[in-house]
């Protein structure tokens, strides 16, 4: 894995580079595109300086969310990255820690709008449960859909809120974790994703190690996670100390 100092000290992990896609791993509290916010700072910023040349974004990641960000160097490319994020080719894998008892395999059924006080559309996410901690647990969530803060919205649906979430989640719990586990972000990390390469067809796969902080707070909890790096293959998780242990889950290939 090669790396690029961006501006402000900010440090974006190139994961994948070729002549028409520039991957990324985004640090959680940064905006991907100005457009959405009014940031002195965006990780297109930090991707362009990489790249030493125009990008073109093609999908979003929550501020607070960190992980796997893609880019195209070329419109063309990005017209096809879209075009196959749209017909459901791009696999996107996310671990989430959650408060609550998640089940242990579900398929979250459940439209939301689409953007904010828009009108509710389908919404489809499949979660599996990794580990569990007391009253917390960390989940694998595969959305099916590409929806405004899908991931975080059905969690709380199923009454198991994310952790670090300030529009969604529980204030004391939060706290809990900035004040014992020094967390201040949102729980979310994409840590995996496969889609066709926009000019060969030939999948892409990259993989974006769990940040310091995500893994400091989970270690906090007894939790340990293993991040397979062929494609299709879920994450696995193990609980050490007293909590005990729980089976790693494994999604299926996209």
């Amino acid at each position: 894995m090669s790396s690029e100092t961006g501006l402000s000290g900010q440090h974006p992990f190139v994961l994948h580079r070729d002549d028409d896609l520039l991957i990324v791993a985004k640090p959680a509290g940064l905006i991907v595109h100005r457009g959405w916010a009014d940031d002195e700072v965006a990780l297109l910023d930090l991707a362009r300086e990489a790249a030493g040349a125009y990008v073109y974004p093609v999908h979003r990641l929550d501020r607070g969310a960190s992980g796997v960000v893609v880019f195209a160097l070329a419109s063309a490319a990005a017209r096809a990255v879209q075009e196959s994020w749209s017909s459901g080719q791009v696999e996107k894998r996310y671990l989430a820690l959650v408060r609550g008892n998640p089940p242990a395999t579900a398929t979250i059924d459940h439209p939301i709008p689409r953007a904010e006080d828009g009108p509710r559309v389908p919404a489809v996410t499949e979660v599996t449960t990794l580990a569990r901690a007391g009253r917390y647990a960390l989940v694998e969530a595969r959305p099916r859909t590409g929806r405004l803060h899908q991931i975080r919205r059905h969690l709380k649906h199923v009454s198991c809120p994310l952790i670090g979430d300030v529009r969604y989640g529980k204030g004391e719990h939060n706290r809990l974790f900035r004040e014992r586990h020094d967390l201040h972000r949102l729980a979310l990390h994409a840590w995996s994703l496969t889609l066709p390469h926009p000019r060969t067809r030939e999948p892409v796969h990259v993989v974006a190690s769990l940040p310091p902080d995500l893994a400091g707070a989970l270690a906090g909890l007894g939790i340990t996670v293993e991040l397979p790096t062929m494609s299709g293959q879920g994450a696995s998780a193990r609980v050490h100390g007293d909590v005990g242990d729980t089976s790693g889950g494994h999604g299926h290939a996209g």
